[in-house]
């Protein structure tokens, strides 16, 4: 994955825009390690293999970035999307990765379902 370049990552965002897509989003704040610390709150968020289609999406503010796909009824949004990358299956990743490189918020959108 490389660091998000806004206007790049627009274009590819724009290119799914107003088709059936399938989401994945994920949030964590630190559910992978929180067996190391019975006090720590662990909370997080997981969809996966959603079809939707949107009529817009944004990349907005400076990194980390904020994402916003607009649905006719409403919207999805990721916050702290740091890097990206258009894979070989041609399914958009999206990641907000903390100082230490762990994942914190996953967005990924694909025209296939998504099996890994």
């Amino acid at each position: 994955m490389e660091k998000v370049k806004a206007d790049h990552l627009q274009e590819l965002i724009t290119s799914f825009a107003n088709k059936d897509v399938y989401i994945h989003l994920e949030t964590t704040n630190g559910s992978y390690a929180a067996h190391t610390n019975e006090a720590f709150f662990n909370a997080g968020a997981f969809i996966r293999n959603i079809i939707v289609k949107f009529e817009l999406g944004k990349v907005a503010g400076d990194s980390p970035h904020r994402i916003g796909l607009k649905l006719p009824s409403g919207w999805i949004y990721a916050q702290g999307i740091t890097h990206y990358k258009l894979d070989e299956h041609g399914r958009l990743l999206m990641a907000g990765l903390g100082s230490e490189g762990k994942l914190a918020v996953a967005l990924e959108i694909s025209e296939t379902p998504f099996t890994y």
